[in-house]
């Protein structure tokens, strides 16, 4: 027999050493790949792996695993393939195996039984509705109530259910098809022997077997959404599953399982009446209870289900309302209403994940009230309730860990934000009781601020911030329009400013007075007398010099944003201001060894504060001018002594140290001149010199022999602004910066370096001509140098490197064509022209990448424009026939020009339009040349005219649509 002679050939000692899994895991890993891809391929292999399953020839796990592989293997893409002896001779081997489980006293591994159960599945998915129609009862039969074939019958249920079932799995239109057509079999042949088998395995093993028990609720929890509900959901099922509610081991499964028989779809009026003799039952079996119940593993399961049933009576009322049946729909809100109080009692629990669980059916509930005409005053209760219980659990326990958040603090951060959500459903069904409820909270609270804990402190300044986005108002104006609402937010807001609690001592506390003091940035132009005390508090030791890292780089945020808003009010306290905060703006050094108050990152805010202070304040402007050339005249020393020193510094990591404080001078500088918008804003302050003496300062960087990566891009960026701020004052200085910044060029810094030359060729023109003259086939060669380097296989971070240089190369050429420059191509020579004219060709058709071609297509229709006519460029007509034409019909036939894609439909647009172009251009000569050139390319006479017809119309329009559908036949 071929299957005697192949075992021990394939399956040898050293082959089953391999699949050992104490063998070294390469060469385990080698072997076993070896073996599965020789047992795959060769014609009997796989009826070795079933008469070694059959037989129980192998006593090892790893082994047995192994042969299920291959057999699996076989059913998933041989099947079809197989005689009807050989599908038999897997079946066979399949029960067979299981038969010989019911025996064992020890069951297999569970990775053994799921790997079992996923064969069986795939041999079910396969041959169910065509081979083995009788493959349930053929299973039942075998497995009867035996422990072991029951483990396994309920595991192949989980797998077929993810198989043919379950929507977060991708399914073809295939499969689902065939998905379909399975569950209607199944529907009409065995759901009931299945669900009557489910029914003597929970009864039987309930409080015997509590793992199998468990897994048939899982069971039945997964398959009750598709099959006929009256087969659970009957006195003699249910009676069951609540049974399982009171023993310790099955109570969480068997919620769970009620929870999968709320859920399902059904009539409104059918599932109103389901769930309330759910909870009829439930409630007589003391399961409502909630304060005597201990275990709140459970009680987040039951929660979850209290939350399920809420949410299935709320989608009733609704669909009720919409149908317009009032009588059955109120009797629908009045179920809800009964359900509100476990709802407040699961809500206000003091673990977290049981209030979580009873959310949504929360805010469903109080989307009900929000559509109600008026509120009742049962309904004005509850709506208080839930607003108490919410203030309630927004508080921090006392565990919460501020100086080192987990997961568990990262969990009731999400827990906060659900809690927020309800928070301003509660301003829409009622803005006016939660107003007065938050002023309530908030007033009794700052009265003895000193003696509440930090939690409630916390909480109550937290209210009154939330109030700003719970309550609406247009552009934060909260201090204008609704008298009550705005003198109510305004009291609160002068009490959190004079009643001290700015000085209380946690961080929570801190940080949230900050917050809402920014939050509501705007009362202080209506009382613009509580500036001083909390431009105090961000100065002193609550903010800017807390003793917490946190605190204090939140703050240098919160103030950079509270003085763009009440710049206006600032003028008095300009130079306090800057008295105080002076040392926070000097540029730590890397070599003090001090930790510095603020983070350069933090700093940034602090430098571009300074600047709207200055800039912004009612000084002369020789004092901005004297203010600014203070502020960055320090920046400037520093900066040259550490770019003495930086070349001098032999030791890698405080050459990196270094080029970091060099970057970061650089960046302070530029974010102080965020405040300007132009030219005319810098020179009314006086401040053109300052910048320019910074670039003076700053430049010299750019030539350093070491670290050359971060000092480019820190001085490029400056250049950036300074292009901005100074106008043609900067260009004096681009030929030099552009010449160091093009030498020895990695990707990154020519992609980095185009979007600037690219900014400049935009803003300037005719004035850079000479420069780009100068600098067009230098940066292009440079561009070419780098593009030409070869790149390892696989190496995806190159070519992507490479992929965006390449665009950025593109975007240059595209605004020197934009910007009426086009001379500057023209004057580079006929060789220089052609071979950047063929790199754009080659962008347009060769490299896939839509986005780069767009932007070559563009480029090509703006030179046919600019070249294309009787006057253009010498030669460029042959061009567009040789090259341009070609590639507008080329590309689009590409394989990787997909058609369904979005941006690759743009690049199409902008493909037609260049042969629109080229026809405005050439006229009848372009038609001419198609009628000729097209047959070339195998296009049919009678479609050829067509194109050339269509391309004559003078809507682009008509065009762009026709050759949407040219090149989808064309691929077909």
């Amino acid at each position: 027999m071929a299957c005697e002679s192949a075992l021990p050939a394939i399956m040898d000692e050293q082959a089953l050493m391999g699949l050992n899994p104490n063998a070294d895991a390469c060469y385990r890993q080698r072997v076993s790949a070896g073996i599965f891809e020789q047992l795959k391929e060769s014609q009997d292999g796989w009826e070795v792996c079933a008469e070694a399953l059959a037989k129980g020839v192998y006593s090892d796990d790893h082994v047995k695993f192994f042969c299920f592989q291959v057999l699996e293997h076989q059913i998933k893409f041989r099947h079809g393939s197989l005689t009807a002896a050989q599908q038999q001779l897997i079946r066979e081997t399949l029960m067979k195996w299981l038969q010989a489980q019911l025996m064992n006293a020890h069951p297999e591994k569970p990775f053994i039984r799921n790997k079992v159960a996923q064969v069986l599945s795939l041999m079910f998915v396969t041959e169910y509705l065509t081979l083995w129609p009788k493959f349930f009862f053929d299973i039942l039969n075998l497995v009867g109530l035996n422990p072991n074939g029951v483990d396994i019958y309920l595991r192949m249920l989980m797998a077929i259910d993810a198989d043919v079932v379950d929507r977060d799995i991708l399914h073809s239109p295939e499969e689902i098809r065939r998905n379909t057509l399975i569950k209607d079999s199944m529907r009409g042949q065995c759901i009931p022997a299945l669900v009557e088998s489910w029914f003597q395995i929970l009864q039987t093993y309930q409080h015997t077997h509590s793992e199998l028990t468990c897994q048939c609720l899982e069971v039945v929890g997964a398959y009750v959404s598709w099959i006929d509900l009256n087969l659970i959901a009957n006195d003699r099922f249910v009676n069951l599953l609540l049974s399982h509610m009171s023993i310790e081991e099955l109570r969480e499964e068997a919620c769970d399982c009620l929870f999968e028989i709320v859920n399902k779809g059904m009539d409104p009026v059918d599932k109103t009446k389901l769930v309330e003799s759910l909870c009829q039952v439930l409630q007589s079996a003391g399961f409502f209870n909630i304060e005597q119940e201990e275990d709140v593993d459970f009680l987040a399961k039951f929660s979850r289900l209290v939350n399920g049933m809420g949410q299935s009576l709320v989608l009733s009322w609704t669909r009720l309302s919409k149908m317009g049946d009032v009588k059955v729909s109120a009797e629908a809100l009045r179920a809800v209403e009964a359900k509100v109080p476990l709802m407040l009692q699961l809500l206000i629990h003091e673990d977290d994940d049981i209030s979580a669980n009873i959310v949504a059916f929360c805010y469903d509930y109080l989307h009900v009230l929000k559509q109600l005409p008026a509120l009742n005053e049962q309904q004005k209760t509850n709506v208080e309730a839930i607003m108490l219980a919410v203030m309630n659990k927004l508080k921090y326990d006392d565990e919460y860990n501020f100086d080192s958040e987990g997961e568990d603090e990262a969990m009731f951060v999400e827990y906060r934000k659900q809690l927020k959500m309800l928070l301003d459903r509660l301003a829409q069904v009622s803005p006016e009781l939660l107003l007065d409820a938050v002023h309530r909270v908030f007033n009794a609270t700052m009265q003895n601020w000193q003696t509440v804990p930090f939690m409630e402190v916390e909480v109550a300044i937290r209210l009154l911030y939330m109030l700003g986005e719970a309550l609406p108002a247009s552009h934060g104006a909260h201090f204008s329009g609704d008298a009550t609402k705005t003198s109510t937010l305004q009291s609160m807001m002068r009490t959190l400013i004079s009643c001290g609690v700015s000085e209380y001592q946690h961080s929570s506390v801190t940080l949230e007075f900050f917050e809402t003091a920014v939050r509501y940035d705007k009362f202080f132009l209506v009382e613009p007398q509580h500036i001083p005390s909390v431009l105090m508090a961000f100065l002193d030791h609550r903010g800017l010099r807390h003793s917490s890292p946190k605190v204090r780089s939140r703050v240098a945020y919160l103030f950079s944003r509270f003085i763009k808003t009440l710049h206006k009010h600032m003028n008095a306290f300009i130079e306090d201001i800057l008295s105080r905060i002076q040392d926070l703006l000097e540029l730590a050094p890397p070599e003090n060894g001090f930790p510095a108050l603020l983070s350069s990152d933090d700093q940034l805010f602090m430098f571009e504060t300074v600047g709207v202070l200055i800039v912004n304040g009612e000084s002369p402007a020789e004092r901005k001018q004297a203010l600014m050339h203070s502020l960055l005249t320090p920046l400037m020393e520093a900066f040259r002594m550490l770019l003495a020193k930086l070349p001098q510094e032999a030791n890698e990591e405080r050459q990196a140290a270094l080029a970091d404080c060099l970057s970061h001078a650089v960046g302070f500088a530029s974010r102080t001149s965020k405040v300007f918008s132009n030219k005319q804003t810098v020179k009314q302050c006086g401040c053109s010199e300052v910048y320019l003496d910074c670039l003076q300062t700053f430049l010299p960087a750019l030539s350093c022999p070491v670290q050359r990566g971060p000092l480019r891009s820190a001085v490029r960026s400056f250049l950036h602004r300074m292009i901005i701020c100074l106008e043609e004052e900067v260009l004096p200085f681009i030929p030099a910066a552009s010449q160091h910044m093009l030498k020895d060029c990695e990707p990154r810094d020519l992609q980095e370096f185009i979007p600037l030359i690219s900014q400049i060729t935009a803003k300037f023109k005719n004035q850079v001509s000479p420069f780009l003259q100068e600098v067009f086939m230098p940066l292009v060669m440079a561009i070419f140098e780098v593009l030409s380097r070869p790149a390892e296989e696989n190496d995806q971070t190159a070519a992507l490197e490479k992929q965006m240089l390449r665009r950025s190369y593109f975007s240059f050429i595209q605004t020197v064509a934009s910007s009426g420059m086009n001379e500057i191509m023209a004057s580079q020579g006929a060789e220089n022209i052609e071979r950047v004219l063929f790199t754009i060709i080659q962008g347009a058709v060769d490299f896939p990448d839509p986005v780069a071609q767009k932007t070559c297509f563009i480029i090509l229709s703006r030179l046919v424009e600019l070249w294309g006519g009787k006057d253009g460029l010498v030669g460029f007509p042959d061009f567009i026939y040789k090259h341009i034409i070609p590639a507008c019909l080329m590309a689009p036939l590409k394989p990787t020009f997909d058609l369904s894609d979005a941006q690759t439909v743009l690049t199409l647009s902008e493909c037609t339009l260049t042969l629109h172009m080229i026809h405005l251009k050439r006229g009848q000569e372009c038609i001419q040349f198609l009628q000729e050139y097209l047959p070339s390319l195998q296009v049919s006479p009678e479609i050829t005219q067509e194109l050339c017809q269509v391309l004559q119309q003078p809507d682009v329009k008509v065009l762009k649509n026709y050759m949407k559908v040219f090149f989808q036949q064309a691929k077909l």
